[in-house]
């Protein structure tokens, strides 16, 4: 008897092992299998029918939130909703029952719904009485400062908005404060109406000019024209090229090695000087000068260090990197360098990326990683975790850094950044841009750019704006007159708000 119990123990020990392993393989080896199985509604269907966390701004406006739906017969619960519309479409992305999820929607996801392991462990008790158990995701951004961004690509002519970037980012810490690229789209027209609606709402965007589906602010690339010449001043002067104490002679063109074709600058014009009249004057010449003179191998590794080349490491999902070229592509094509010198060729840059090069220049030589979570918190404001900023490159000296911003605060006040004079005396410092896109003979189209930062001697922010295919009359001051008001008009709100918020504090 006592050896049929023995056996039947062990029998029923062996059974539960091989349970308890199944349940193990099941639930933690291929949970992500099984969940994103499209047959498994099941974790779907669970995550409509509880609340999902709010994502919310510095300033505290809430830009996504679960809401109940009132319907006897409705299959679920909750749906997202975005109060705020297009205006940060591209950053919260959209969380939907049949088209999944995007951006800030998809990258914390977890968070949202409250099933990261530190939730579900402080919420032991809630999971069993059906408590709220979510978090919430509190931006960098502010959603006055993304409004400023929007309103200042409006076009004054034709009320209409232009297409193109605006980026506003913390020189020290990276932290992002307005990233507003147009055309966009409104979150809201992809998570309610009939599925036939919503196929018909991504039908029309995915076939819109300017992929207003995606942030182009920093998952597209385009021509940097002159602003380019920051990063190439930079490479050229860490690797001992050239000094403040260079000079280039007045010239219209030059030939460079490899070609008969002449290299002008904009318009024919004759340009030269020392290197702080060149770069705020922007000529063309001296900087496919530099390219040539540094060589395939220094310009090319030059670029790498200011992080050109790599996805940028910023804590949304899709960042595309931004685009140089490679040792091989130049060596037998000086010509093709002598151009990337200044920002045309191969050169493309992503906005967000030019933003950083701006920063990297106030914040004395280091590129700090962007990101626009500050803090996520539990359901009762308890902080899950806070984004640390770190350098992610250091591209130049501080001393090479100091050059630049002197040079850069020539071009506000005496070359083509003029239009990015800022109010109540606060000394700005830039550099435009004018990337030409025709080839000889066609009609001129541009893109038009400014990066920049203020103030000068003690920066808190740097900008960058592209104004996309402008076909206004073009010059080389051409991003200096079409983008530089917009820098201009986003900084001196920014700057004024300050003022607004230190007078209001003071008053009793």
């Amino acid at each position: 008897m006592n050896t049929r119990i023995r056996r039947l123990a062990v029998g029923l020990l062996v059974c539960y092992l091989a349970l308890f392993v199944q349940l193990n393989l099941l639930q933690v080896q291929r949970e992500e299998e099984l969940t994103s199985d499209p047959r498994n509604d099941r974790q779907t269907i669970r995550d409509f029918n509880r609340p999902r966390g709010d994502i919310i701004t510095a300033d505290g406006v809430v830009l996504a939130r679960s809401v109940r739906i009132d319907e006897p017969d409705a299959e679920l619960k909750y749906r997202r909703e975005y109060p705020t519309g297009s205006l940060f479409g591209n950053i919260t992305g959209y969380f939907t029952f049949s088209y999944g999820s995007t951006q800030l929607e998809r990258e914390y996801s977890d968070v949202l719904a409250g099933t990261t392991r530190e939730q579900q462990v402080k919420a032991l008790g809630d999971l069993f009485t059906g408590q709220d158990v979510s978090g919430s995701v509190v931006l960098t951004m502010r959603a006055d400062v993304q409004q400023a961004a929007r309103d200042a690509l409006v076009d004054p002519r034709t009320g209409l908005e232009r297409e193109g970037s605006v980026v506003v980012i913390d020189p020290s810490t990276g932290a992002v404060i307005a990233m507003y690229s147009s055309p966009t789209y409104d979150p809201n027209q992809v998570v309610t109406g009939s599925n036939q609606d919503v196929n018909d709402v991504f039908d029309f965007l995915n076939n819109y000019p300017g992929k207003p589906l995606l942030a182009n602010t920093y998952q597209e690339r385009y021509m940097p024209g002159s602003a380019f010449k920051v990063i190439t001043t930079g490479i050229a002067l860490e690797n001992g090229t050239i000094s403040l104490d260079s000079r280039w002679p007045n010239e219209t063109e030059w030939t460079p090695p490899q070609t008969t074709d002449p290299i002008q600058n904009y318009d024919g014009s004759s340009c030269g000087g020392s290197l702080v009249e060149v770069f705020f004057r922007s000529c063309n010449i001296p900087f496919a000068q530099m390219a040539v003179d540094l060589g395939p191998e220094a310009m090319v590794a030059g670029t790498k260090a200011w992080g050109i080349g790599e996805r940028l490491p910023i804590d949304l999902p899709g960042p595309v990197a931004s685009s140089f070229g490679e040792v091989d592509d130049f060596t037998e094509a000086l010509p093709l360098l002598a151009i990337g010198g200044f920002g045309q060729g191969n050169d493309v840059m992503v906005p967000l990326h030019m933003a950083m090069v701006a920063a990297t220049v106030a914040n004395g030589g280091r590129m700090m990683a962007p990101h626009v979570v500050d803090v996520t918190r539990y359901q009762d404001d308890t902080v899950l975790d806070r984004t640390d900023p770190e350098v992610w490159k250091t591209p130049i000296s501080p001393t090479t850094a100091a050059t630049l911003n002197t040079l850069m605060v020539g071009v506000v006040n005496n070359g083509t950044g003029r239009q990015m004079q800022l109010a109540n005396g606060i000394q700005a410092a830039a550099k435009t841009g004018t990337a030409q896109l025709n080839a000889a003979g066609e009609p001129e189209r541009s893109h038009a750019w400014i990066i920049g930062f203020a103030p000068a001697e003690q920066p808190r922010y740097a900008i960058a704006v592209m104004l996309k295919g402008t076909n206004d009359e073009i010059s080389a001051g051409t991003g200096g007159r079409l983008a530089g008001p917009i820098a201009k008009q986003v900084l001196d709100f920014v700057f004024a708000t300050e003022a607004n918020t230190v007078a209001g504090g003071a008053q009793p």
